[in-house]
């Protein structure tokens, strides 16, 4: 039994589907299942329970042999990711197979990379053999401004020219189920990154063309952009910590082309280009089938 944690986002919904269609056996874990319509999928184990309770957590890793850790981040996500780790020790869990980001340490710049880097190695003394997935910035993660690109042809951030391996969520799961079905993963940490590596002005230019639109990027002072996320409902922590992954992305950081997804897969990465043409129509707010 595989239990898949952050089963309704991105990346948790589309393993969850991959994990189903080849048969294997896997429950979701979600806080409420009136939240789970995404992954109704027949026969699904769904697990409802709440991070924050360890009861629920011991009760959803009952039967479970793999974990794929991903909790939704909060002000409290290092300590969270700690107590699940624990309650997979107690459980006798076999593997982890944790989604990390690209350059975590537990001394980085950014807070999101210290603490992934924190759980990583808390993994690592729990003597519970693991992966670590560290995959780049989401193509995904544009969605977020698919309001704007659609109404003003515009999107926005503090990228500068430095160069970004965007990865589609779609490759980061396939990777995730081979980590988790498969031998040989065990100890091993992987880069995640899509086929080429973009400024955020060229990621407009590919926009352009696949939406058939005119679409610019905007890039924008910290004060700016902070002021935009905290408007948007994002906690002060949370403002702070994208601001520093942008200013990540400004030094070059993020810039290397990795094979991982061809070398687990066996299958290419998805370019920029295709991804904007498959959510097309979520970009220009029409609905889709897409998830």
């Amino acid at each position: 039994m595989i239990l898949v944690t952050g089963a309704t986002g991105n990346i948790g919904t589309e393993l969850v589907k991959q994990l189903w269609a080849r048969g294997e056996s896997v429950r979701a874990f979600v806080r409420n299942r009136t939240h789970a319509r995404a992954i109704t999928l027949p026969g699904l184990d769904i697990a409802e329970g709440d991070f924050n309770k360890p009861q629920s957590l011991a009760r959803s890793l009952v039967g479970v042999d793999r974990l794929f850790l991903l909790i939704p981040s909060s002000s409290e996500v290092e300590k969270l990711q700690r107590s699940l780790v624990d309650a997979a020790k107690r459980s006798n869990v076999r593997r982890i197979v944790k989604l990390s980001q690209l350059g975590a340490q537990e001394r980085a710049e950014g807070r999101f990379r210290r603490y992934h880097g924190a759980v990583e190695s808390y993994i690592r003394r729990s003597g519970i053999p693991f992966t670590f997935l560290r995959p780049n910035l989401f193509m995904q993660s544009l969605l977020n401004f698919r309001s704007t690109i659609s109404s003003r042809g515009e999107f926005y951030g503090l990228a500068g020219n430095g160069r970004v391996s965007l990865v589609d969520v779609r490759d980061i799961a396939a990777v995730a189920l081979r980590a988790l079905i498969e031998p040989g993963h065990e100890g091993r940490t992987y880069d995640v990154t899509g086929p080429e590596s973009l400024t955020h002005a060229e990621i407009a230019e590919q926009l352009s063309k696949a939406l058939g639109k005119h679409v610019e990027y905007v890039d924008v002072a910290p004060e700016a952009m902070r002021e935009a996320l905290l408007g948007f409902g994002l906690p002060p922590w949370q403002a702070d910590g994208v601001i520093e992954d942008y200013e990540h992305y400004r030094r070059g950081e993020a810039a290397r082309v990795t094979s991982t997804v061809r070398d687990v897969t066996r299958n290419d990465p998805m370019p920029f280009f295709q991804f904007v043409q498959d959510y097309a129509g979520k970009f220009l707010g029409k609905a889709v089938g897409v998830s």
